[in-house]
């Protein structure tokens, strides 16, 4: 099969999507063989033609990257216009697969896409106007795809309970965890013990929660939030968690949560959100705790330092689970059988 596939989040410096777009591709990759050829596409600024570059640069994929002055509306107006096909500017594929950036018309072949998570759909006065709009329209376009692959079992039953997609037509592909996510390498030196979140000012991401539960903690373990720090390169990533006395992951709502197996990769005891949507990413190797409830996340951290010979094992091996191998194997799976 010739597989079109969307790459255009590869545009922006790289966060969870972007990171499971470019693990995705590379488990296809990996694992296509001779009987498949993927194709990365979509228009791009030129500044983020290079970064699309950059993410590329050691996959040996064919690249139709159209590069736009105004990317955005460009993505946008093509979507909304339904012409010209991606044919014209691809070539002939067996597969078209759009990401939640664009629904790009094509004249034939088999119709995919992705769905990380609902939570815009679910939570639209949480988010900003332009990621609900561009979620919302996105999960609209699923409906008549003919394969919708999530990220968890938790996102695909919501899809089938919120959209009405039948279950048959859904793909479940966990994200994978790169090799840099080990225990031995680089560590962040802060000057004492910490606690390391990925947590933001987003909502979903309840950093807010998070800091009010510190003050139920004694003042001996600091924590250092990605929110605090700007933004960090995902391969700057691993010795932020290494150097972790422990890794907390509060949110209120997620598609997988990748962070998780990162950290359990890293060597770190983890604190989960006991919302459901973190049930897989957790397994039964982190300590669980209300969101909502600080003293209960106080709790966790102390208890998950207690436990951390236990944890880091068990985190390991659940972590060894996921990779963006069996991540690409199911992709193209999912398009041969919707072909």
């Amino acid at each position: 099969m010739r597989i079109a596939y969307d790459v255009t989040p590869l545009s922006h410096p790289r966060t969870g999507v972007g990171n499971y777009v470019l693990g995705a591709l590379r488990g296809m990759l990996e694992t296509a063989g001779e009987e498949h050829e993927v194709v990365a596409f979509g228009p791009v600024s030129i500044r983020g033609r290079s970064l699309v570059d950059g993410a590329l640069d050691s996959l040996h994929a064919e690249r139709r990257l159209l590069t736009v002055p105004f990317a955005h509306a460009t993505r946008r107006a093509w979507s909304l216009a339904g012409r010209p096909s991606t044919e014209r500017f691809v070539g002939a594929f067996d597969a078209l697969h759009f990401t939640d950036w664009m629904y790009p018309p094509q004249r034939a072949g088999v119709r995919a896409t992705m769905i990380h998570d609902l939570g815009p759909l679910h939570f639209p006065e949480k988010l900003h106007r332009r990621t609900v709009s561009m979620h919302t329209a996105n999960a609209e376009q699923a409906r008549s795809c003919d394969v919708v692959f999530t990220n968890a079992h938790y996102t695909a039953d919501d899809v089938v309970a919120t959209l009405g997609i039948s279950r048959d037509r859904i793909r479940v592909a966990h994200p994978g965890v790169d090799a840099a996510f080990a225990p031995d390498g680089r560590r962040y030196e802060h000057g004492r013990p910490y606690a390391f979140t990925t947590a933001t000012a987003d909502w979903r991401k309840n950093l807010d929660t998070l800091r009010t539960a510190w003050r139920g903690l004694d003042d001996e373990l600091a924590l250092v939030a990605l929110g605090d720090l700007g933004y960090v390169a995902p391969d700057e990533l691993p010795r932020f968690y290494r150097g972790a006395s422990v890794f907390v992951y509060p949110s209120r709502f997620e598609g997988f949560g990748m962070p998780v197996i990162e950290a359990m990769a890293c060597g770190v005891p983890c604190v989960v959100s006991a919302h459901p949507s973190l049930d897989e990413a957790a397994g039964n190797a982190a300590v669980r705790a209300d969101p909502e409830d600080p003293q209960a996340i106080a709790a966790a951290v102390a208890e998950a330092m207690e436990r951390r010979e236990e944890l880091v094992p068990r985190g390991h091996e659940h972590a060894r689970r996921f990779t963006w191998a069996e991540t690409g194997r199911i992709h193209l799976q999912g398009y041969a059988e919707a072909s």
